[in-house]
């Protein structure tokens, strides 16, 4: 952005701004595969620890196949609507937990054992014992938390658990409703995009859990403010983030053209206002920001982070939008005997 500054591309007169859902690499979160996962994990860490340890090696018994069986349970049970269905169910989930819950108590005796001394590595393997003990502690209260949450839907039919796990790899994962038909749920991190003119994203932010578009309309301006050193003419973004106090407090910051359409029923002040010709230009320009966001999904690589934790999510957002506003330099450089380029 910086280069973009000095090579007079962009004056940060105009800002838009829009939040879109970027999935994280998991497969879709259900409480039995998760107890599958968490099985898997656990047992793969206590047999390299077994393989590395001296005469007293623990005894690790593979639940791999037994846990399949019992996902495949769940899966046949869970289409039965009637009762005898659902007792199925539950019945097939306590005896899955309880194998999770056997194996996690497995696991703390072997870190229990490990600290005390009571088994030992052998010296070609202490790396190999470190690796896993390592992994059994970052797991285990990952593994506590899915048992708990899978209890408490299953058991007491409490669906909103607080802290829900969604994937013992990526944790920090949130569920996102943006109202789509075709796709009601998405799994992964709320990022917020900002672009100013030319096409160029200046600022991006990935939301801690899914806050609402009203709370990230000043953290937009602010961002703003820091990279150009004043606030723009025009910011514009969808209704999802009009409220008054983001339209006073735009104002007071600097901004001339607040472009915020209202929700609900309009006064007559408010619909002359909207109907006014910069308003609606306005309004025109922000719509550019959801071509924005399917080129940085579908030609960036932006509709699905491949790198692992949460600084992997950001960094691989980061190199997207690098690389997309690197095209867009170059494409505002080509054109620049030509006024602005097509993007505004």
């Amino acid at each position: 952005m910086q280069r973009a500054k000095e090579a007079a591309i962009i004056a940060g007169k105009k800002l838009r701004t829009d939040t879109t859902a970027v999935e994280t690499n998991i497969h879709h979160p259900t409480d039995s595969w998760l107890l599958a996962d968490s099985l898997r994990v656990m047992s793969r860490s206590l047999q390299r620890i077994a393989q590395s340890c001296q005469e007293s090696e623990p005894r690790i018994v593979n639940h791999a196949r037994a846990a399949k069986h019992r996902v495949l349970e769940i899966g046949r049970a869970a289409r039965i609507l009637t009762h005898a269905g659902q007792e199925q169910l539950k019945q097939s989930y306590k005896k899955l937990i309880g194998l999770t819950q056997r194996v996690r108590a497995q696991a703390a005796a072997v870190l229990e054992d490990l600290k005390d001394g009571q088994l030992v590595s052998r010296p070609e393997a202490f790396f190999q014992v470190g690796a896993a003990e390592a992994s059994l502690k970052h797991y285990l209260p990952l593994v506590e938390k899915v048992i708990t949450q899978s209890q408490v839907r299953i058991f007491q039919a409490q669906t909103h658990h607080p802290d829900k796990i969604l994937s013992l790899f990526e944790p920090h994962s949130v569920v996102i409703r943006k109202g789509k038909a075709h796709k009601p749920n998405e799994f992964g991190r709320l990022v917020r995009i900002d672009e100013v003119e030319k096409g160029l994203v200046s600022h991006y932010a990935v939301a801690p859990g899914n806050l609402c578009d009203q709370q990230q309309w000043m953290a937009a301006l602010q961002a703003h403010v820091e990279l150009f050193g004043r606030a723009p003419q025009l910011a514009a973004a969808d209704r999802g983030f009009w409220n008054s106090p983001n339209e006073k407090a735009a104002a007071k910051l600097g901004v001339k053209q607040v472009v915020l359409p209202g929700r609900g029923r309009l006064s007559a002040t408010r619909a002359a206002r909207q109907k006014e010709r910069w308003f609606r230009r306005g309004q025109g320009w922000r719509a550019g920001i959801e071509a924005r966001l399917s080129t940085l999904k579908h030609r960036f690589g932006m509709k699905r982070a491949f790198y692992k934790g949460e600084i992997g999510f950001e960094r691989h957002v980061g190199w997207c939008i690098i690389a997309h506003n690197l095209v867009a330099m170059s494409r505002a450089h080509l054109k620049s005997g030509n006024g602005r380029c097509r993007s505004g």
